[in-house]
């Protein structure tokens, strides 16, 4: 269908399939069926659907497979409204199935350290959260140490295959977990960092969180390049190296730190009980005095 202008200023011309026919100064053409009678006006011309001058269904349409009876659109303008009106209902139908398949993701879906960020100032002189290296957690998310701030943090270094030390550290840390009231346990997170940059790729530390049954609501785990790891692990003053099997001799510590990120306390050894970690974290997470 093409549309051009006419003598008048305000003419336009419609030409069809077959012929061409007007409206008159931006008035809206009648749509007539078949042979039915209609009253005309010189500015206003009969479309006439078996001369191939009236409104025609798209070839591509098919009225039955929107349930609609056969011949549905040879009533008129309003019955063009009607099939508008089918199509968009179904598409916002299929829309809303989509939508209703994939709930968007709750807090208790991802790790900390893939939650929204905190409001963040300056970090202090003592803050681990200054370090500018950047991580990558079990769920493949690149961070750097900063998203963590806002809530205390049980931080170990370990790496997932080792062999004696680090299930037992982990396991103290799960002890930790299950000795916090739940008041408690609501405030404050835990982390694993990985010594093994080679083999503890996100995917082998997601086989390792699956394994060791860690929350994914409270729990992180992280792996670095070696330089990074380094940094950090002096900075926790864990000293560790590895030997001709792929194992790791390492410093056996775990480490609180404060919303900030500053060291609050450090627990060296294996096996030494939740108690004191559990009374330093319930100093942290105590409501501040006014």
């Amino acid at each position: 269908m093409k549309i051009f202008p006419d003598s008048h200023p305000n003419d336009r011309r419609t030409r069809c399939a077959n012929g061409a026919i007007h409206t008159s100064l931006g008035q809206r053409p009648r749509f007539v069926a078949g042979n039915v009678p209609r009253a005309e006006s010189p500015s206003q011309p009969r479309f006439d659907t078996e001369n191939g001058t009236g409104f025609q269904p798209s070839p591509s349409f098919s009225s039955a497979s929107w349930g609609v009876a056969p011949g549905w659109y040879g009533a008129g303008p309003s019955a063009l409204l009607a099939q508008c009106v089918v199509r968009v209902f179904v598409c916002c139908s299929l829309l809303l199935s989509l939508c209703a398949a994939e709930p968007p993701k709750k807090t208790g879906d991802v790790p900390p350290c893939c939650r929204p960020a905190l409001p963040a100032g300056k970090p202090t002189d003592r803050s681990l959260y200054q370090l500018d290296s950047t991580w990558t957690s079990d769920v493949g998310r690149k961070v750097k140490l900063s998203v963590l701030r806002g809530r205390p943090q049980v931080v170990a270094m370990f790496f997932s295959n080792c062999e004696y030390a680090c299930p037992i550290l982990v396991n103290d840390m799960r002890k930790l977990e299950a000795a916090l009231p739940k008041d408690v346990l609501a405030k404050v997170d835990f982390a694993l960092v990985s010594f093994d940059t080679k083999r503890d790729t996100p995917e082998a530390l997601a086989a390792f969180r699956k394994k060791e049954k860690l929350p994914v609501a409270s729990w992180t785990l992280l792996r670095g390049e070696n330089d990074d790891v380094r940094e950090l692990a002096a900075l926790l003053g864990i000293n560790y190296v590895q030997d001709a099997r792929g194992q790791f001799a390492h410093t056996n510590m775990i480490t609180l730190l404060n919303a900030e990120g500053e060291i609050a306390f450090q627990q060296a050894g294996l096996g030494q009980g939740p108690a004191a970690l559990a009374a330093e974290i319930a100093k942290l997470t105590a409501p501040k005095k006014p």
